[in-house]
């Protein structure tokens, strides 16, 4: 049995722990920290935890009953916790990102491989949704051949006035960033932005939407399209092209109506209704791995910094509209290979 102690249980904090607790198996929660102890007392005492809150997260980090830490706090304070969990040689799960800059994920990386083992596993949890693992598995088994374009679309119906347009690449396409190397199996070597007519809806210090290419080392070139005002919904595209045929990310199994003259399938409006499995399916792993002594199968701390470094240089991207901009990764230790 893994003994969570969760660092932050805002919304993601408070939906980890319920799926711990009430969906999965093998974890339970032992520990609570957050800037709102009502709040945090108020999750003990609704969902009847014996767990203990802590003020100071990194005391609940050090604390010998916790097992596992779970950073689910603001992503500027990542690092702090998960570092410091590391070099207990403690397990981190940690939501997205891993740090705020590159530098910062490295230390992490530096800090984990001096331990000899994997803990960290950032939770970028499209890699555990059935659709992108089907679409994954068709290219690797050279369904459609060598790919050599990818098409994408991140859309949302609508961001409140605190979105701003670096937003669009460090909250919103930083998932693209992180399954679709993934998917190909591939490393990104530069990075394009361009603005499209800008939509009547979006806030005037916001540009929406956005296009994002992107080239890899193999030189698939990658589009993606960011449109966080579209209105009509929540709706993940992904299409890659092979030299042998197109492959496409399956839809949401939702039911299908014939009314009126007319042919309809609804569509999502909330991003957690779209992901809720592949969030189960990404914790049920980690706790798996924990308990069984495997090594971790998620999103590793290289991951975590592969995707703050190209996020940052899309973000300069958005500021040279139209320049090519290069994206260079380190070399990737043979400890995450």
């Amino acid at each position: 049995m893994v003994r969570f102690g969760v660092v932050g249980c805002g919304g993601i904090g408070t939906e980890h722990i319920k799926r711990i607790m009430n969906t999965l198996s093998g974890g339970t929660i032992v520990a609570l920290n957050d800037i709102n102890e009502e709040h945090a007392q108020s999750l003990i005492k609704e969902m009847g935890l014996n767990a203990k809150f802590y003020a100071d997260g990194h005391e609940l980090v050090h604390a010998d009953d916790v097992d596992a830490v779970l950073v689910t706090c603001w992503g500027p304070a990542h690092k702090e916790y998960v570092l410091d969990a590391v070099k207990l040689g403690k397990y981190v799960f940690c939501e997205k990102p891993l740090a705020t800059t590159a530098d910062d994920c490295l230390e992490i990386v530096d800090a984990e491989m001096k331990q000899g083992k994997h803990l960290v596993q950032v939770g970028f949890m499209r890699r555990f949704d059935a659709g992108y693992v089907a679409l994954k598995q068709a290219i690797d088994n050279g369904e459609i051949g060598a790919p050599l374009m990818l098409h994408a679309a991140h859309r949302n119906p609508v961001v409140d006035d605190r979105y701003s347009t670096d937003m669009a690449i460090n909250d919103t396409m930083i998932h693209e960033i992180d399954v679709l190397h993934w998917l190909l199996d591939d490393e990104y070597v530069s990075a394009q932005v361009v603005y499209p007519r800008k939509t009547k809806y979006a806030a005037d210090h916001l540009a929406d939407p956005q296009i994002v290419m992107v080239e890899t080392k193999k030189g698939v070139r990658i589009d993606v399209e960011i449109f966080v005002n579209c209105k009509y919904g929540y709706d993940i595209k992904c299409e890659v092209v092979g030299e042998d045929g197109i492959a496409y990310l399956p839809e949401p199994a939702t039911v299908q109506v014939r009314k009126e003259a007319a042919l309809r399938r609804p569509i999502l409006m909330d991003w957690k209704e779209r992901f809720v499995k592949a969030y189960d399916t990404e914790i049920q792993a980690f706790i798996n791995n924990i308990n069984n002594g495997t090594k971790l199968t998620g999103p590793s701390s290289w991951d975590g910094y592969a995707a703050a470094l190209t996020a940052d240089v899309c973000v300069k991207a958005q500021q040279k509209p139209g320049e090519i901009l290069p994206i260079t990764l380190k070399e990737c230790p043979e400890f995450y290979k």
